[in-house]
């Protein structure tokens, strides 16, 4: 995304090209140890020297890192501390087999164990002026603007697990009986069931407002930012409620549903903060 809203001709043509031509996949490197949601905070320094930036520094929680082809990495370019973010920071192209780029082990998180998350080191990266996107200074602009395009995507994923969960729960009380009847016609649960229901399609809409409104040309933010935080919490709460219908047997591997509620949480987790571009 961050080469969709910022890149050059050549630089779509080359990375963009890439990737659809064969089945490559990129990553997106903004994260640090102790720089998450704070991007200020950003340690990874890129200096300059002739025709190229010079990059040590390192990153965290990264997607993909392991099996990226190349990397849109931002970096600090002003050294100076009291310099705005939204001129202090640059976003870069690096290509995965630079050297002095170092990927680490894979992560093995709570959920969703399938994503391959690494850390990563950057030691005297070498990148070449050409892979930098728009210019210095446009990095934190270009990462504002790329999670406006990207969060209604993250809650698309948080809605299909809700979805899912719901889908589970209402099989699974179809099929259960308890004290003489299916779980379904137990009042509590057939009541839970439809609220689980609504709050599926709510954040489906949620999501799907946030979308029109990029595909409609406007900014987004506030819109794809509600959608991201709704569609978190829904799917969070839906597996938690498929869970309790599931009863004993949602607390065991056996059954899907205490992967779901595991796989729900990274979507709270990650930045919940609006963020307004102007």
């Amino acid at each position: 995304m961050p080469v969709i809203i910022a890149g050059n001709d050549q630089q779509q043509k080359k990375y963009l090209g890439r990737i659809t031509e064969e089945p490559l996949i990129n990553a997106f490197c903004v994260t640090e140890p102790e720089a998450g949601s704070d991007v200020a905070a950003i340690k990874t320094k890129a200096e300059k020297k002739g025709d190229e930036y010079i990059i040590n520094g390192q990153k965290m929680w990264i997607t993909n890192g392991g099996q990226a082809n190349w990397y849109f990495l931002l970096a600090r370019s002003d050294p100076d501390p009291k310099a705005s973010v939204r001129k202090a920071f640059t976003g870069f192209i690096v290509e995965a087999d630079t050297p002095g780029l170092q990927i680490g082990k894979k992560e093995l998180n709570m959920g969703q164990r399938c994503s391959d998350t690494r850390g990563l080191v950057f030691e005297d990266v070498r990148v070449p002026k050409e892979n930098v996107l728009i210019g210095e200074g446009a990095g934190f602009t270009i990462v504002m603007h790329t999670l406006d395009k990207t969060r209604p995507l993250a809650a698309a994923n948080a809605v299909g697990l809700a979805q899912r969960a719901l889908d589970e729960a209402t099989k699974y009380a179809l099929e259960r009986r308890t004290f003489g009847k299916l779980l379904v016609e137990h009042q509590g649960i057939s009541f839970l069931l439809a609220e689980m229901a609504m709050k599926v399609e709510l954040a489906r809409l949620s999501y799907q407002r946030a979308a029109w409104e990029i595909d409609c040309g406007h900014q987004g933010t506030y819109f794809a930012s509600i959608a991201k935080i709704f569609a978190a919490d829904t799917a969070n709460q839906l597996a938690s409620d498929a869970v309790q219908i599931f009863g004993g047997n949602g607390f065991n591997t056996e059954y899907p549903v205490e992967k779901l509620m595991r796989d729900a949480k990274i979507f709270q987790v990650r930045l919940k903060i609006i963020f307004i571009v102007f």
